[in-house]
């Protein structure tokens, strides 16, 4: 190698100057950046976090000997892929789950900076929590085990009844016909809530809801709510309005308040007790308005408070999907608004949301 300040030999590769020890620090990946002689010249925060080594512990250091990876079995991984003697024309390494020196296991991707001879460089090594990816995959498989169970009780009535009625019908009489026919259509109803339910958080994960707003009354969606659980059988009295104030202008989606009040209407209903309140009034710390939706049940436990707009909770309830609290956070957020959970002035739970005021050019 050629000496600080010389120039260096025809074809003799110079190590790369040591990077700013901050450089990466932003990303949300461990980065650890190797020179062309395989000493560190970069290690940002994140790899700190999930190796437990320290940046003056690893730079200036050979990279394999700083941060060992193996596979599952046993293999050395920097010998297998010999990124400094290995083919001249690699670009990168595809993504492995490896396990550093304390047996924590991250996912490793690898890619080259070459020069015009193709001789490394720089050599990038990327670390993942491997955590992480496993509990995306534990909500993938929890998503499909639920979406099977839901879908199997009223496909198989479906199914069951319009197999008995197209093998028998002349053997029923109308109100049979009528008791089974009003089976299936609540049954297909639930297998169309289910299906809009899994393109709401599809939409919501990928950040592609539509929002159309137009001026919206905030009262009167809530009247219909109530109205709308009146029409499916809940008695009138278990219901109450309470409107406080004149509002503001609201531009907001009418049919995705209607999902969001339908949602926390229908929540109460099944899962608290008593009566059933809403309360609308404007929002004294922004221009805008809130919701409150309560029940007079058990209410959630404070320590459950956190986890109730996370996809499939349910508390100790059985049924349903666990989907809707998550689409109703996704659905006010979208807005621009906020929602919690708290315990109601009377017991029992409270969601209170809020809506931004404005036009649609500031909503």
């Amino acid at each position: 190698m050629g000496a600080e300040g010389q120039a260096a030999e025809p074809g003799t590769l110079v190590p790369e100057p040591r990077s700013a020890p901050s450089y990466g620090d932003e990303l949300p990946d461990g980065l650890l950046v190797a020179d062309a002689a395989g000493r560190v010249i970069s290690f940002n925060r994140m790899a700190e976090r999930l190796t437990g080594l320290r940046r003056a512990q690893v730079l200036d250091r050979v990279a394999w000997d700083v941060l060992p990876l193996h596979d599952a079995g046993g293999r050395d991984w920097w010998k297998c892929t010999d990124p400094y003697g290995g083919l001249h024309i690699r670009t990168r390494h595809p993504e492995r789950s490896l396990f550093l020196a304390g047996g924590r296991e991250v996912l490793v991707t690898a890619s080259y900076l070459r020069d015009a001879r193709h001789r490394v460089r720089r050599f990038h090594v990327s670390l993942r929590d491997a955590a992480a990816r496993a509990r995306q995959e534990r909500d993938r498989a929890d998503l499909v085990s639920t979406v099977a169970h839901e879908l199997r009780s009223p496909l198989t009535s479906v199914k069951g009844f319009t197999a008995t009625l197209l093998a028998r019908w002349h053997r029923f009489n109308d109100d049979q016909k009528l008791v089974m026919l009003e089976t299936v259509n609540a049954d297909a109803d639930r297998v169309t809530r289910l299906i809009t339910e899994l393109l709401d958080v599809s939409r919501i994960e990928a950040g592609r809801l539509e929002m159309r707003r137009q001026p919206v009354d905030l009262a009167g969606q809530a009247r219909a709510a109530i109205a709308g659980r009146v029409a499916a059988g809940d008695p009138e009295d278990r219901f109450r309005l309470d409107v406080r104030g004149p509002l503001p202008e609201l531009w907001l989606d009418p049919d995705k308040v209607a999902q969001i009040l339908g949602n926390l209407v229908e929540n109460a209903v099944r899962h608290g007790a008593g009566t059933v309140t809403i309360v609308v009034e404007p929002d004294t710390g922004r221009e805008g308005a809130v919701v409150s939706v309560r029940d007079e049940g058990e209410g959630i436990p404070p320590e459950a408070a956190h986890r109730v707009f996370r996809q499939f909770w349910r508390g100790n309830r059985r049924r349903g999907t666990g989907l809707g609290l998550y689409i109703v956070k996704g659905l006010v957020e979208a807005h621009g608004g906020t929602i919690i959970v708290q315990r109601a002035p009377g017991g029992g739970a409270e969601f209170r949301f809020t809506m931004p005021a404005g036009t649609p050019s500031h909503a």
